[in-house]
């Protein structure tokens, strides 16, 4: 009979959780009512919900120096610290970018970190990732980084075909490994890779749990990531595990009694649900949501940083000290330093993320920015609104033009009827009624604002 007693989490008087004991199976449980290889992987329902239940506190992490890097070329020492002091800057003084995290194996990357550390920033506090091996630790200990992470794969596709164990062995080497983190004087974050493929009550809960003790044995604390490491993470309710983010967050916390604080989602993208599924483990439990800039990794890549930070504005109804603007000079840095191409239309950050090339849009842009802006581009991002010039763009398209990119104010706007924009968009259709299927260029226009100012307009016949 189980006790009945107040759960320090809810507040709530509750019979005590069942105890889930590791279920250890003979041969590997791949979940083909799930998850047939030749199928689309399939979302099943159970109706079981589970409660929402936000921490007091949440903040974003970072992996752009880890996981972000595993699918481009390595950034220089100098790029990593330009970038790291840029995070900190965005990270605002309440530190909502809370930790990003290296390599620690070559000497590019133990000098990045050095470089890094030298700046003396309180955010984002600096981890490591590494290998499950006691020497590593050592390394990570003499550099003087207080946390490392260390992957603890969890479902049977990695146990079983990837480790070639079964999910004892594997269990009482993760354990090991994590007893020698503990030894070391190094906090560990604990990987649970591919968790949303994982037996979440026969391996992971009693896998936390004995993490749980250890940590309590050593008196120190320990990070539980939540790794959905194919993107298979489902955030709508009453979904049945192992793809339910909701039940895992929830699971995690009141079957595992992992607290809020030391509970971290990462996700990928690979169903399009990277952003949706972040904020759903904030929305259930997880105080931190594990990003990189704009995305970038693995095959679909990761949550975007950039994304969550408005996601948190959202959801909490303040910025808490966050400096968006950095995140259009880390674009442009990215762009202009580093030489990575932005895709155009991607959120925050694309060439045309606020720009219109429809008349219609433009029209209502130049009545109030308002209608087609999601909001203050300018303030926010530094971006204000804009149109490109096209066939379709309209005179209220050039007009907005003019006004943004002349910075015209008050009675010095013009609008649609406007004789300079009569002129200009006389030259734009007469381009395009004679086969042009570019866009109107920037220099363009200029010359034509020119050729109007100048009075140098007799003769034009289009």
């Amino acid at each position: 009979m189980n006790d009945i007693k107040i759960n320090k989490q809810s507040n709530l008087l509750e019979q005590d959780p069942y105890n889930y004991r590791l279920q250890d199976v003979e041969e590997p449980n791949l979940m083909r009512e799930f998850f047939e290889y030749t199928e689309i992987p399939k979302v099943s329902f159970n109706f079981r919900r589970n409660p929402l239940g936000m921490p007091e506190e949440i903040w974003i992490t970072d992996t752009t120096f880890r996981d972000g890097q595993q699918s481009r070329e390595p950034y220089t020492v100098d790029q990593i610290v330009d970038i790291y002091r840029m995070l900190s800057r965005l990270s605002g003084p309440n530190g909502k970018i809370r930790q990003t995290e290296f390599f620690v194996y070559s000497e590019r990357d133990r000098r990045a970190i050095e470089k890094c550390r030298e700046l003396d920033l309180d955010f984002p506090e600096i981890t490591t990732w590494i290998r499950a091996k006691k020497e590593d630790f050592k390394l990570v200990h003499d550099i003087g980084v207080k946390e490392t992470g260390i992957l603890v794969s969890c479902s049977d596709y990695h146990i079983f075909t990837k480790l070639g164990m079964n999910r004892r062995q594997a269990m009482e080497h993760y354990l090991s490994v994590i007893s020698d983190a503990f030894e070391a004087g190094v906090m560990p974050r604990c990987h649970l890779e591919d968790i949303t493929r994982a037996d979440f009550y026969g391996f992971v809960v009693p896998f936390v749990k004995a993490i749980q003790e250890l940590a309590e044995q050593a008196n120190m604390s320990v990070r539980i990531r939540a790794c959905d490491t194919l993107g298979y993470g489902i955030p709508y309710g009453g979904v049945a595990m192992p793809r339910s983010v909701p039940g895992i967050i929830y699971g995690l916390q009141h079957y595992a009694g992992v607290p809020s604080e030391m509970i971290e989602w990462h996700g990928h993208n690979d169903f399009y649900k990277a952003v949706t599924n972040a904020a759903t483990a904030w929305l259930y439990g997880a105080s931190a949501v594990n990003t990189t800039l704009f995305g970038i990794g693995e095959r679909t890549g990761n949550v975007p940083l950039e994304a969550m930070v408005f996601e948190y504005a959202q959801l909490r109804g303040t910025l808490d000290g966050m400096d968006t603007t950095v995140i259009t000079e880390l674009a442009e840095y990215y762009e202009n330093i580093i030489g990575y191409k932005i895709p155009e239309q991607t959120p925050f950050v694309g060439k045309n993320f606020n720009v219109t090339k429809a008349g219609i849009h433009a029209d209502g842009l130049l009545k109030n920015e308002e209608i087609y802006n999601i909001f203050d581009t300018k303030k926010f991002l530094n971006r204000p609104p804009l149109v490109s010039i096209n066939q379709n763009s309209g005179a209220a398209g050039v007009a907005v033009w003019l006004n943004e990119k002349y910075h015209l104010e008050g009675d010095r706007r013009v609008d649609k009827h406007s004789g300079v924009v009569s002129y200009i968009k006389r030259w734009i259709d007469d381009q395009y009624n004679n086969g042009r299927v570019s866009v109107i260029g920037a220099d363009e226009i200029d010359h034509l604002v020119n050729e109007y100012v100048s009075g140098e307009t007799d003769g034009k016949n289009w």
